[in-house]
C-alpha cells in the first residue's frame, strides 16, 4: 500500500510540473490514472503539507493571469475557477480581490478591452454595438456592465 500512495504522489507531481493545478483536478487526475481513492488522499495531503498545493493560491494566480492578460469578466473567471474545482467562498474572495474597486474596476476592464478589440470603430451603429456586446459577454462581463459601458458617450476616446 505504501508504494501506491508514493507512486500516486509522483504521478501528482508529475502532473504539477505541466502547471499549477488546484487539488481537484489532481484528485481527478490520479483516478483516472487508476490509483485508490485513499492512495489519492494521501497525496494530496503530503502535496498540502509541502504547501505544492494550495487552491486559494492557485485561485489567485489563475484569475490574475485571465484578467490581466486575456481581460476576462469576473463571471468567465468565476465559471473557470469552479470548474477546477475551487469553492464559491474562495472564488467570490478572489475576485473581490481582482476587482479592489468594485464595478468601477470591472467597467475600465471593460473599456479597455473594447478600445483594444474594436478600436476606433463607431459602437453607436446596430451591428458593432452587438458585436461589441457579445464579445464582452464571451469574455464574462456582467450585462449590467456591458450595458453600461457601451451607453457611455467617451467610448469613442
Amino acid at each position: 500500500m505504501r508504494g501506491d500512495n508514493e507512486k500516486a504522489y509522483n504521478r501528482a507531481l508529475k502532473f504539477l510540473r505541466y502547471r499549477a493545478r488546484s487539488a481537484d483536478e489532481i484528485k481527478e487526475k490520479l483516478k483516472q490514472a487508476g490509483f485508490s481513492r485513499l492512495s489519492v488522499e494521501a497525496a494530496l495531503r503530503k502535496l498540502i503539507s509541502l504547501s505544492l498545493l494550495d487552491d486559494e493560491s492557485f485561485a489567485r494566480n489563475w484569475a490574475a493571469s485571465r484578467i490581466g492578460q486575456r481581460g476576462y469578466g469576473p463571471v468567465r473567471v468565476a465559471r473557470e475557477l469552479a470548474s477546477k474545482g475551487i469553492s464559491k467562498p474562495v472564488v467570490d474572495r478572489i475576485l473581490q480581490e481582482a476587482f479592489a474597486h468594485g464595478r468601477s474596476d470591472i467597467a475600465e476592464n471593460a473599456k479597455a478591452l473594447l478600445h483594444k478589440r474594436f478600436g476606433s470603430s463607431d459602437l453607436t451603429a446596430p451591428k458593432n454595438l452587438r458585436r461589441a456586446a457579445d464579445f464582452l459577454q464571451r469574455r464574462g462581463y456582467p450585462v449590467s456592465v456591458i450595458m453600461e459601458v457601451l451607453g457611455q458617450d467617451d467610448l469613442q476616446n
